[in-house]
């Protein structure tokens, strides 16, 4: 029985006692996945699971507040899933986890990137296959294999958690890890790299391509206070809409330092920015932060606190009294 499979008959045996289940289905071409929200086992058919499948659904569960839920879930999906139990924002007998081993999700940017080298539109693809390392997309009639390696998402090719970190039913065999250690972000390093002036002048210039969607925190599963977000509170006025170079990096600082220590890294932030705006970046680096003061990687364990929701009169790799 294949993964699918598996899920959709886990999925239509708990389905009676839940108020839905969010997973993905097909979107509205071949290269798109969307999510799904099956409240019928009519809508258990609709269910996919593969390299399509680039969204988080973790980001919807604290819209279902008191009602029991079912998620579908990658590794790095759980992690969001595991975070927003630590600072209960959702009830852990309000959640059913539904997960498999995951072989890793495209980045829609580059398999655009490809077609486009074969002299072909994204916007004629007919049909997408994944044969274990090599994705297949025909578009105008036209067939063209890309490596996973090459398309796979970012964050994919780094991946330490492939398998759900947390989840009541798990199905089919766990996915190998795709190294032993994660590979070096390549954006921190180029960042590290930079003198201050040149690291200033690099978010100046995507931050003068901002144009205030505000998609980058709605995509986000740990940016769960929008009705009451810096960016359009008038009470206090903390921003205006002014589209200065300065209101967006300060709205995207202060996004970042909300998240210090509790971004998985799920990348939905920068894939949902439709300016390509490497946003994610600013995440990465205050975790590392975190990691290194506190030693703590947010979403893994559910019994832990996040170091900057508990009080330690000494941390452990600090030591202020000291100094």
């Amino acid at each position: 029985m294949s993964r699918l499979d598996a899920l959709k008959t886990r999925i239509k045996e708990a389905l009676p006692g839940l108020e839905c289940v969010i997973g993905w289905q097909k979107g509205y071409d071949a290269l798109h996945n969307t999510p799904l929200f099956i409240r019928g086992e009519a809508d258990v058919d609709k269910l996919e699971w593969g390299a399509l499948n680039v969204h988080n659904p973790a980001v919807y569960l604290p819209s279902f507040a008191g009602k029991k839920v079912g998620v579908v879930v990658k590794g790095c999906d759980s992690r969001s899933v595991v975070e927003l139990l630590q600072e209960k924002l959702i009830d852990r007998d309000n959640v059913v986890i539904f997960s498999a081993g995951c072989d890793g999700v495209v980045d829609i940017a580059k398999v655009r990137a490809k077609l486009a080298a074969a002299g072909l539109n994204a916007g004629n693809a007919e049909k997408v296959a994944v044969d274990g390392k090599t994705v297949t997309v025909t578009a105008a009639g036209k067939a063209v294999s890309m490596p996973m390696a090459e398309v796979a998402a970012d964050k994919c090719l780094r991946c330490q958690f492939p398998n759900a970190v947390l989840a009541d039913a798990f199905v089919g065999d766990p996915a190998p890890q795709v190294q032993a250690a994660p590979a070096a972000d390549a954006d921190l390093a180029a960042l590290d790299a930079m003198s201050v002036p040149e690291r200033m002048a690099f978010w100046r210039y995507h931050m003068d391509r901002c144009i205030r969607c505000y998609a980058c925190r709605n995509a986000c599963p740990m940016c769960v206070c929008r009705d009451h977000c810096i960016a359009q509170s008038r009470e206090p006025h903390w921003l205006s809409q002014e589209d200065s170079v300065t209101e967006k990096l300060m709205f995207q600082v202060v996004h970042a330092m909300h998240l210090a220590g509790r971004c998985t890294e799920c990348g939905e932030c920068q894939r949902a920015c439709p300016m390509d705006i490497p946003v994610l970046a600013l995440k990465k680096h205050l975790n590392r932060t975190i990691h290194d003061l506190f030693n703590y990687q947010a979403g893994v364990d559910v019994a832990a606190i996040p170091p900057l929701l508990q009080f330690k009169l000494e941390e452990d790799n600090i030591k202020e009294r000291s100094w």
